[in-house]
């Protein structure tokens, strides 16, 4: 069964920064669902904001935070966390290099050449779904409670793009 999640994540595939000082409704109406409505813009790092949105628009809570980091200790720990045997739509938190404490989230999407798709908001300034290395992976977690059962049949992927920018 696909998570709840990944369909709300899914539908906003395309949904993107507007340059200058307009700012996309959607990604603004994120940090409302995830209670940090202080932000009022689509410039201010979203990835966490994404992915908080699409949990708590099924009935899961998130860390309700905008630091990407704060996922590290949300859920459970998927165990192992081997690249063979993590679940569709499992949250991913990376690290950002050259920027330690720092990170980006999102939700895994499967194996992708020598790294693994994921999607996520503000990956070059979009919801996307990128490729990235193994080696940024710092956490892989799943919501804790009756949400579902992990699978680990994984959608086809399209064409990815590889992330030059997850900020």
């Amino acid at each position: 069964m696909t998570p709840p999640w990944m369909v709300t994540a899914r539908s906003l595939i395309g949904c993107a920064e507007i340059k200058g000082p307009r700012h996309e409704s959607r990604i603004v109406a994120m940090w409302d669902s995830i209670k940090c409505g202080w932000f009022k813009d689509d410039e201010t790092p979203w990835c966490a904001a994404f992915v908080g949105h699409c949990l708590e628009s099924v009935g899961v809570r998130s860390t309700r935070s905008a630091a990407a980091r704060s996922y590290e200790k949300w859920g459970g720990p998927v165990a192992p966390a081997v690249q063979s045997r993590i679940p569709y739509g499992a949250v991913v938190v990376l690290s950002r290099p050259g920027s330690p404490g720092s990170g980006h989230v999102g939700f895994y999407c499967g194996p992708s050449g020598a790294g693994f798709a994921l999607l996520g908001g503000n990956q070059n300034d979009a919801v996307r779904v990128s490729s990235y290395l193994w080696s940024r992976i710092v956490a892989v977690r799943w919501p804790t409670g009756p949400v579902v059962t992990p699978t680990y049949v994984y959608p086809p992927l399209g064409s990815l793009v590889a992330s030059t920018s997850d900020a």
